[in-house]
């Protein structure tokens, strides 16, 4: 059975097990609650007024679209954390149906985040991730979309799935199962590069996502040993500088990448043939390999 969500008694931060000294020039450990476990980070309250109405529109047209098959939608990313910048930042959607979804249910949240970020210039892009509550809810998925769901998505509407998950710790369980998979990436990566039109244009939403993922697995490479929770990409590029001075560079222009992203060629070859493959490597040696999903 998962941990009860309600939590005990204050447990002192240094009576924790596998509690680190902490890492030297990296900021300090934040990110959980008086027991140790990752705080759920973002709430409505949190979403800036631009950008309610685009909000409201993507739970009402979920609903439109899905009726009673869905069981609940959630934000996630700058949106409920409250960063959102106007015209820069994109909407993220997580939404569980009660049964796995189909091809048209996934062309059908294409179509419907495309319709909204015509609507809305208020946000850049949505993003959606589609799933059914099962798979959610798995033993594989525990520490993987599970505690995505249980910390790092706030509920727009529905059943909160994370009444039905465990509390979570930074530790190096969490660690693999959510970022030991970058080496099968890395040739899928080269292929959509490969295929990019070659603009500067083309290439820009490249290295905007493959920056983001490289600086949270290099943070979540470290993370046990800082014992903490950040979604900062230059929070998280600054803990990983801490243990990994010789490539703290890299990581700092990879988080700036994230946020202000341009078209550089020479960026993405960086990723794919010098700094991911370090990480791949690394990140196998100190935590293993993500668990084979079915």
């Amino acid at each position: 059975m998962p941990e009860p969500l309600v939590p005990s008694a204050a447990v002192p931060r240094s009576a924790l097990p596998g509690v680190l000294p902490p890492l030297p020039g990296a900021p300090p450990p934040h990110g959980l609650d008086a027991q140790g476990f990752i705080a759920r980070e973002g709430s409505l309250a949190r979403v800036p007024d631009a950008f309610r109405p685009v909000v409201a529109a993507a739970r009402e047209s979920l609903a439109r679209t899905f009726g009673a098959r869905l069981h609940s939608t959630y934000l996630y990313g700058s949106l409920p954390r409250g960063t959102a910048r106007v015209g820069r930042s994109d909407l993220d959607l997580l939404v569980a149906l009660h049964e796995e979804p189909a091809d048209a249910d996934r062309d059908a949240v294409q179509a419907l985040g495309r319709a909204l970020d015509a609507e809305f210039p208020q946000i850049d892009g949505v993003g959606t991730l589609l799933y059914g509550r099962e798979r959610l809810l798995s033993g594989p998925e525990r520490h993987d979309m599970g505690w995505f769901v249980a910390c790092l998505c706030t509920p727009l509407s529905g059943e909160d799935l994370a009444g039905f998950l465990p509390r979570y710790r930074p530790d190096s369980l969490l660690a693999r199962e959510t970022n030991g998979d970058l080496a099968l990436y890395l040739p899928r990566w080269r292929e959509r590069i490969a295929a990019a039109a070659d603009t500067e244009e083309a290439r820009r939403p490249l290295v905007r996502f493959m920056s983001r993922h490289l600086v949270r697995t290099g943070f979540t490479l470290v993370m046990p040993r800082w014992n903490g929770w950040t979604s900062d990409l230059r929070e998280m590029a600054s803990v990983f500088g801490a243990c990994h001075p010789e490539r703290a560079a890299a990581m700092r222009a990879a988080a700036e990448y994230g946020r202000e992203p341009v078209g550089d060629p020479a960026a993405l070859r960086t990723y794919t043939e010098d700094l991911g493959p370090w990480l791949a490597a690394e990140y196998a040696r100190v935590h293993g390999v993500k668990a084979p999903r079915p």
